[in-house]
């Protein structure tokens, strides 16, 4: 039977959030397998994974399987530092930290531990349990600190620097000031991120102790570090809706719409909204989201009691993209409206509600061929289509002598505090700058 972290994959495989890059894919399997050779479990499979999600985050499994979210991969500054975010999390595997807090049984419910652990919240399935507990902050400060303890020794033995550990939380430890005072955020660490101060003495004696047990000869890093960081995909721009060329991306609900072609597509507060740019009559096609609620019930009851809809004509059941739908015309009251429809699509915990209408003297044949395929076009997000809504990348460069975050921050992608984000992300929060010379990362 397979175990948690195996269903997990597979479940993340299907959902589409493996970060499709397989240098980097290779890249932590390499790290993270230089150190299972050095543990007791020598010998053992272990598996590693980027997640495609720009949550700042990483997680354990205890049969082996160690997942890292792309966005924590952005804030690290050396291999060294990856290695200890991989320590720490086989430091877990090893200590049996899931069985002794008796938190192994629940991470079997694949969908709640994607919800702890992708968006911080357990939104995908609210477990209410100790695992949804243990993702978002870890496994308390005695087994977080015994983590770290395994870490420092394990990195040490592999040949890396064992104060990377006590350096990787410095570094988080400053986005986790960062979310809190600047974009008022909570942070969802878990783990050595959140549990323990950057100073705390039995951590600190734990890595001079592991110092001791470095080879006489340091093996060379398994990548150049700053080349596989340029290009890395940062950010997430499509997480509360975007629209790019006429199409709808959402990647945390995992959605992609097509609207028409040559269409002006906006996003509104409670709904997307689609008209042409030139229309010779009245033309929209709206699409919103709900709460499901009960999968007894079917959509048509849905459309009809939640919605209130007691106009409908001709419904239909159907399936897009297997997901279950239903369809029906509205009884049209108004003299200067030709047709309306309305359509639900339901995904996840979600029914997604369209509706259409076209004005007075307009083709009604043209207004529903264009309303199915606007309609037929809902799918779930792939990896393609989060290419495409995701277009931001770690750039990598050597600061001049004169560069300054503010500066850098004009010619930067990112939208809401830019030159505090420069900063956080090189390591120089709050108040550092670049030096002449060193390796910094820009977004663009």
């Amino acid at each position: 039977m397979a175990g948690p972290g195996e269903r997990l994959y597979d479940e993340l495989k299907e959902k589409n959030q493996i970060y499709q890059d397989e240098s980097w894919q290779l890249y932590v399997n390499e790290v993270g397998q230089r150190l299972v050779e050095i543990t007791p479990h020598a010998g053992k499979d272990y598996h590693f994974f980027v997640i495609d999600n720009s949550g700042v985050n990483a997680m354990a499994l205890p049969d082996g399987y160690i997942f890292v979210n792309r966005g924590l991969l952005a804030y690290l500054r050396s291999e060294d530092e990856l290695a200890g975010v991989l320590g720490h999390e086989i430091g877990h595997v090893v200590g049996r930290h899931a069985r002794r807090t008796n938190s192994v049984g629940l991470f079997g419910n694949v969908l709640g531990v994607i919800g702890a652990f992708i968006t911080g919240t357990g939104a995908i399935a609210d477990l209410g349990n100790t695992v949804t507990q243990t993702i978002r902050s870890g496994y308390g400060r005695e087994f977080e600190l015994e983590a770290d303890e395994y870490g420092g020794e394990f990195l040490a033995r592999a040949g890396y620097n064992p104060q990377a550990m006590i350096d990787v939380i410095h570094v988080l430890k400053d986005h986790s000031l960062f979310a809190k005072n600047v974009l008022n955020q909570p942070t969802v660490y878990h783990g050595l991120f959140s549990t323990h101060p950057k100073n705390d003495k039995r951590l600190h004696d734990a890595v001079k102790k592991s110092q001791h047990t470095m080879p006489d000869l340091i093996r060379p890093p398994e990548r150049d570090f700053w080349v596989m960081m340029d290009g890395l995909a940062y950010g997430n721009e499509a997480s509360s809706g975007l629209v790019r060329d006429g199409t709808y991306y959402n990647s945390s609900l995992r959605v992609v719409v097509n609207f028409p072609q040559e269409w002006s597509v906006s996003m509104l507060s409670a709904e997307v909204v689609g008209v042409p740019t030139s229309p010779s009559v009245p033309l929209e096609i709206t699409m919103r989201r709900l709460a499901a609620g009960s999968r007894a019930v079917t959509l048509e009851n849905f459309v009809q009691d939640t919605l209130k809809r007691d106009d409908l004509t001709n419904g239909k059941t159907m399936e897009v993209n297997s997901f279950e739908g239903f369809a029906a015309d509205v009884e049209v009251a108004e003299d200067s409206v030709e047709m309306r429809v309305i359509a639900a699509l339901r995904k996840d915990d979600s029914v997604y509600v369209f509706e259409g209408a076209v004005g007075k003297g307009g083709s009604v044949d043209d207004f529903l061929s264009i309303w199915m395929e606007t309609i037929e076009s809902f799918r779930a997000m792939n990896a393609e289509d989060l290419l495409i809504a995701n277009s931001q990348r770690l750039k990598i460069i050597e600061a001049k002598p004169d560069d300054t975050y503010q500066e850098l921050a004009k010619s930067s992608s990112i939208k809401a505090y830019s030159e505090e984000t420069l900063r956080v992300i090189n390591g120089h929060h709050p108040f550092g700058e670049p030096r002449a010379g060193d390796k910094i990362k820009i977004v663009q």
